[in-house]
């Protein structure tokens, strides 16, 4: 219920009307922090996940850990403030960390778009990493992400999950 009412406010009615002003990293942060649980995600490339969302240290890290996408790994996609900005660090299978930090914030955080700040793991830039990721917000039961694929100069849609709150 709890989490309902989070997502409810910073969505909002006024989300995306003409003229509103844009959302902030806090507004977006909130909107992590209200997708506690668990969630089923379906992927455009054919294979189901079990996400799960967890607020951490004191309420100021949001943990994604997803189990099923690559067999046998998990992966875990961490959201944090720093300095005015939202960060996403995603601890990714193919070893490697890359840190995205939001761009671009829709009205009450209903699309937070991350782009590539940096990362580790990567012996350069154009080592294969995943450089963006577009969270969209449809309802507090309902969202999906975007992820990009970046390597030798060149980014891709990589995939979009679906995802569903386990209720």
């Amino acid at each position: 219920m709890i989490a309902w009412l989070l997502l409810t406010l910073a969505l909002g009615s006024e989300a995306g009307a003409p003229g509103a002003s844009p959302g902030t990293p806090q507004e977006a942060f909130e909107v992590f922090r209200s997708l506690e649980g668990e969630w089923d995600g379906s992927s455009t490339k054919g294979w189901s996940d079990r996400t799960g969302f967890r607020t951490i240290a004191g309420g100021s890290v949001v943990v994604s850990t997803s189990f099923d996408a690559h067999p046998g790994e998990t992966m875990m996609t961490m959201f944090h403030l720093d300095s005015g900005r939202l960060l996403l660090t995603h601890y990714c299978v193919a070893k490697n960390q890359p840190r995205l930090v939001a761009t671009t914030i829709e009205p009450k955080g209903r699309r937070i778009v991350f782009t590539w700040l940096d990362g580790t793991g990567l012996a350069s830039r154009d080592t294969g990493h995943m450089d963006q990721a577009v969270f969209e917000f449809q309802d507090p039961d309902h969202f999906s992400s975007k992820w990009t694929w970046y390597q030798n100069g060149t980014e891709r849609w990589m995939e979009e999950i679906r995802y569903t709150r386990v209720r």
